[in-house]
């Protein structure tokens, strides 16, 4: 048969089985049947790491460290969010003792002999209070997850599931620092849908939100790098920040998506091939205080409008500063 799970983990820290086997008694009589029990110091903080338990009754006196010196370890060892309920048993109650165990990190004391009803007072005062704990840290996992989602709701264009431009800004800006302090290049490729309008009026919007959806996926498909980041940059412009990248290494990139979309083979009437083509400016610059990630999205700008003016449906490289 299944042992029923204690709805609290207890550890026991005493070298007096007498008195030990007392406080086992008193929290079976709370429906705590399976405490961990230590008769030294050290073995205690060893069943804390392995067992985590949520209260330590915690003898002051111990054979070989005692047991504020415990109290302080078990202290040391929570994990952020954790926190466990440390009750010390002791013969002596005088301020000194009183203000030095909570110092090392106690949070309650229960004076030997110990009575049952002041013992059952305190374990359930501190099971509200861990039940409180736990429903604070449950409440902030919730929150977290929620600000997350909010945070991903936020960067993410609602049509393509790509980065939107706020995403863009951000990680741009990361990015540009990254690379200043390593002291390598950094690239963009700014891509435009040629003759969407046409497209649009030709095939209607709901054509043209799919054809969006499809290059999307081609471009996002063509940056699988952390520190690549495909955006929507608005209507049916997109860019490609690419991370320590020079100039040769962005127009094989920006030539590879330029093909790939080209390969999605989807009618558009008004371009030369009859298939939707993407044209691409790309630029790419080594990061300094004396320039700017701005005047480096002008270029890239600078360098579509080229690639529009040349023909359509190519790849142009432009020039950092080039207005």
């Amino acid at each position: 048969m299944k042992k029923k799970k204690d709805a609290l983990k207890v550890l026991v820290v005493d070298d007096s089985k007498v008195v030990t086997r007392v406080l086992v008694n008193y929290l079976a009589g709370m429906g705590i049947n399976h405490p961990f029990l230590a008769a030294t110091g050290n073995q205690a903080i060893e069943l804390f790491k392995s067992e985590r338990p949520d209260i330590v009754l915690l003898d002051v006196q111990l054979p070989d460290i005692d047991g504020f010196d415990v109290s302080k370890a078990i202290r040391k060892l929570e994990v952020k969010g954790e926190w466990t309920a440390i009750i010390f048993l002791t013969s002596m109650a005088n301020d000194e003792d009183l203000v030095r165990g909570i110092e090392a990190g106690g949070d309650d004391y229960l004076t030997k002999p110990v009575a049952q009803a002041v013992f059952h007072a305190k374990v359930r005062a501190m099971q509200r209070l861990i039940e409180m704990q736990r429903q604070l840290v449950q409440a902030k996992r919730k929150l977290d997850l929620a600000n997350t989602k909010l945070k991903r709701i936020s960067t993410t264009d609602a049509l393509t599931g790509i980065a939107n431009r706020r995403a863009f800004d951000e990680f741009s800006e990361l990015e540009w620092r990254r690379c200043m302090r390593k002291g390598k290049p950094m690239a963009l490729v700014m891509l435009d849908i040629d003759y969407f309008k046409l497209f649009n009026d030709k095939y209607g919007h709901q054509a043209g939100d799919d054809c969006l959806k499809m290059v999307a996926a081609k471009i996002a498909k063509a940056t699988p790098r952390a520190t690549d980041l495909c955006v929507r940059f608005g209507g049916e412009e997109f860019m490609l920040v690419l991370s320590e990248t020079d100039l040769d290494g962005a127009l094989c990139m920006a030539e590879r998506v330029r093909q790939m979309v080209a390969d999605l083979k989807i009618p558009h009437y008004a371009t030369a091939s009859k298939h939707v083509a993407v044209s691409c400016g790309v630029v790419s610059v080594l990061p300094s205080e004396e320039l700017s990630l701005e005047a480096l999205v002008k270029s890239a700008d600078v360098a579509l409008y080229m690639a529009k003016r040349g023909g359509r449906d190519r790849v142009v490289a432009g020039e950092y500063g080039k207005v």
